[in-house]
């Protein structure tokens, strides 16, 4: 897994941090990890800074001034990697809903099999989902399946945030434009990406739901999918 780096955005992430940064680089000697944290109050950045120095030239931290949304988190982190050339370019959660025992498997469906883009997919193979209310895991499978429709994608896990990137698809894709930072900004990647015609393979895994720290789930980031899907479908057309 060289040249492969994890891109993991946090706020408030101080009791998951240390664990899923050794959980990560126990998958490999080669992989790295970028930290891109919202400033936490929890003092998460500090405790990577600590950490950095059991990991040097690996674990990378880049802290923004206030927490402004997981869209811009990625972007400011696709940015940083583009920059310092890693071919794989990951994203995950921090809270152990991405098991990171996933990360090479996702990494061969790119590097051995030639995806573009490979995710981590919950519902490619029925609904693989622990540990969430029946409601909330009827508002994602459903909201998937809405974004299906409406986009045309062929994608069953449109809101997946597991997510390994080749180099190219970040440098095609014009990162300046992306307007979603929720749930949506999840969907507008794949959505970019699948109209730029990559390679797009979903890989079943199991998604865990958080047990230590608190979910960033609202009611406006529900919103903001559900209409900016509409919006960005019709931009599209237009485009065409």
């Amino acid at each position: 897994m060289t040249d492969t780096i994890v891109i993991i955005p946090t706020y408030n992430e101080i009791e998951n941090i240390e664990a899923i940064i050794k959980a990560v680089f126990s998958q490999s000697d080669d992989v790295h990890i970028l930290i891109v944290d919202d400033n936490s109050p929890d003092l998460t950045g500090l405790k990577v800074k600590e950490l950095q120095k059991e990991f040097p030239k690996r674990l990378f931290l880049e802290v923004r001034k206030e927490k402004s949304g997981l869209g811009t988190a990625y972007i400011h982190g696709f940015k940083w990697c583009l920059k310092n050339k890693y071919e794989y370019i990951f994203e995950m959660d921090a809270d152990f809903s991405h098991n990171p025992n996933d990360l090479v498997r996702l990494h061969d469906a790119c590097h051995v099999q030639g995806a573009d883009l490979a995710i981590g997919s919950r519902y490619v193979t029925g609904v693989n989902v622990v540990n969430w209310p029946m409601s909330r895991v009827l508002m994602s499978y459903f909201a998937s399946r809405y974004v299906r429709v409406i986009t045309g994608m062929r994608i069953h896990d449109t809101t997946a945030g597991f997510v390994c990137y080749k180099r190219k698809v970040l440098e095609t894709i014009n990162l300046n434009k992306i307007k979603f930072i929720g749930y949506a900004f999840q969907i507008e990647m794949k959505f970019k990406a699948y109209l730029k015609g990559f390679e797009i393979k979903e890989v079943p895994v199991i998604f865990t739901d958080r047990t230590l720290g608190e979910s960033k789930l609202s009611s406006g980031i529900i919103s903001e999918a559900i209409f900016g899907v509409i919006s960005m479908k019709i931009k599209s057309l237009f485009k065409k």
